[in-house]
């Protein structure tokens, strides 16, 4: 800063000003005003009005240095504020682009631009599009304006998303790989075990064609859908994904991508760990060789007549972990001071079985919560079905496994054998009491000689992956699908998954302590108003929250205000 002197035929004038860059050229602009001589002469009160000036700004120059600097906002009331001027931008995508640069994104957008040789800026617009599937999802053409929210403006127009998204679908496979090995050199992972899932994405269209193919939706929709197989690090980091089409049997989709991630990724020796309708023998198989292992669940109801019978019967051979004594549980479906007692407990019992030319550890377990979780979720529905029989039970349809409608029962004969006037409809007990038998009951297969205890912990985060799909679905927003060429649409995709790996290191730097809905809604709304063209007021709310993002990132924008030049170390820091 220094002072300006302006000279008139009555009077001088005094002012500091300081240098500034706008639009990429150096100017000056008024800091102060400080006045008239006699105004300078009321400040400097006893003491010599150039001395005390000229050290005023001195002082302020030292503040300025340590970021102390007041700064001082004018505003006139009588002015009207500039027409299509924006002045409020979001900066919470920066804790989503210290990541994106950590992982070096940009690097892969890098060495893709190098071979296409294109002009357009395929890392801006990757980046864009990844924090804004994260905090502002929409449409490709909606996604151009909403990222015009953020601090730093995007750098392409429509035409380029176009182009770039079928590039972007042919390096499908590098892209992953390459994510891969960056990721590791950032945050260790855990690829000794991998969890694998499927789900599915319908379309806003009837006709069939490509990818989009009729299936059996997760959602029940007459639709078209696409099918997205997934695995996830022990971490719970996505790892990989596919893209096939709707009417694939999901069961054959987890070796083609697995042989990619053995190939591409370097992988050898690991465990998969899959939910039971992805637990087909082929696949068991396939992880029975060359070091590789799998744990997956299975069906009770499935067993053979033998092996359900041994797994109901709750009078012998169930063991804690740790303990070679064996227990009677049979009291645990109703001695109320056994069920407290054992609550946090679960109990087990196992054997190798060899079935279709496949040696595994059938694994049967039994737990007080378990039991309690599902007696809750069938007495729901019973009430429900109850609802629908004094409601509406003319509109009775088959009913699906989990279709509270299973509970009902229709009566169209008198007790003399005679047909009746009208249908009679009941809860059916039998079919309660069927249910019940496997209350608290889970059971997996395994070739690992692992301890029960380790086996069971492993199993237990296949929630995680669940939870992935929901994000993406849910907080991501990406079905419906509107796309209707392949190449689009693998784009979308990859544009939702990188996305999630970018949103889940987020959650790992935070140790876990919130919920996505939370994180997703705080760096939604932490804009920040630009004033005075140099100067930065935060206009959100400062949380524990936000607290906890400025501590683990290492970065603050929750200062009263912020000069643009620090602005621009942040930037700075969250592309290193």
């Amino acid at each position: 800063m220094r002072i300006r002197t302006i000279k008139t035929p009555n009077t001088v004038q005094y002012a500091i000003i300081q240098d500034i860059t706008r639009d990429g050229k150096r100017t000056t602009k008024v800091y102060e005003n400080i006045g008239n001589l006699e105004k300078l002469k009321q400040r400097a009160g006893n003491e010599e009005p150039l001395v005390w000036l000229e050290n005023y700004v001195r002082d302020l120059n030292i503040k300025e240095k340590k970021n102390k600097a007041p700064v001082i906002i004018r505003k006139d009331p009588s002015k009207v504020i500039d027409k299509n001027v924006q002045s409020a931008f979001n900066v919470g995508y920066l804790f989503l682009q210290d990541i994106y640069y950590k992982l070096k994104l940009n690097k892969i957008c890098d060495k893709i631009t190098e071979q296409y040789q294109f002009k357009f800026d395929l890392n801006d617009i990757l980046s864009k599009l990844i924090y804004s599937r994260i905090l502002f999802p929409a449409s490709k053409l909606k996604t151009l304006e909403l990222s015009k929210k953020f601090l730093e403006q995007p750098n392409f127009d429509y035409q380029h998303i176009e182009r770039a998204l079928p590039v972007i679908c042919e390096n499908m496979d590098f892209i992953q790989s390459e994510l891969y090995k960056n990721s590791n050199k950032y945050m260790e992972r855990n690829n000794k075990i991998l969890y694998y899932d499927c789900t599915n994405y319908y379309f806003e269209i009837e006709e069939e064609s490509g990818l989009r193919q009729y299936g059996k939706s997760k959602e029940n929709r007459p639709n078209p859908i696409v099918q997205m197989g997934m695995f996830m690090d022990g971490n719970g980091i996505p790892l990989a994904f596919d893209i096939t089409p709707g009417n694939t049997n999901e069961q054959i989709t987890l070796q083609p991508l697995e042989e990619k991630i053995i190939k591409d990724f370097e992988l050898a020796e690991f465990v998969v760990c899959t939910d039971a309708g992805l637990a087909s023998n082929a696949n068991r198989k396939f992880n029975n060789k060359n070091n590789r292992k799998f744990v997956t669940t299975q069906s009770i109801k499935k067993l053979k007549s033998h092996l359900k019978d041994d797994a109901l019967d709750l009078t012998k051979g169930w063991k804690l972990t740790g303990s070679s004594k064996t227990y009677n549980i049979s009291k645990l479906r109703t001695d109320e001071k056994l069920i407290e007692k054992y609550r946090d407990k679960i109990f087990y019992k196992e054997r190798w079985i060899k079935e279709n030319g496949l040696e595994q550890r059938l694994i049967i377990t039994y737990s007080v919560k378990y039991q309690e979780y599902q007696k809750n979720i069938r007495n729901n529905q019973i009430n429900r079905a109850k609802k629908i029989i004094a409601s509406c039970p003319n509109k009775l349809r088959k009913p699906k496994s989990n279709d509270p409608k299973r509970f009902i029962k229709t009566t169209n004969i008198t007790q003399d054998g005679e047909v009746a006037d009208k249908s009679i409809y009941a809860i059916n007990q039998s079919i309660i009491d069927e249910e019940a038998k496997y209350d608290g009951l889970y059971a997996v297969c395994t070739n690992l000689e692992d301890s029960v205890e380790d086996i069971i912990k492993v199993n237990r985060r296949r929630w995680e992956i669940e939870e992935s799909f929901r994000i993406m679905k849910t907080d991501f927003k990406s079905r419906p699908v509107y796309h209707s060429r392949d190449e689009m649409i693998k784009a979308h995709f990859i544009t939702c998954f990188l996305a999630l790996i970018v949103y889940r290191y987020v959650e790992k730097k935070l140790d876990e302590r919130y919920t996505a809905p939370e994180i997703i809604e705080t760096l939604r709304t932490m804009d920040m108003k630009l004033e005075n063209e140099t100067s930065y007021i935060p206009n959100y709310i400062r949380t524990d929250l936000t607290d906890a993002l400025h501590e683990k990132f290492g970065f603050r924008t929750d200062f009263e205000v912020i000069r643009e030049k620090n602005i621009k170390k942040i930037l700075r820091q969250t592309k290193k």
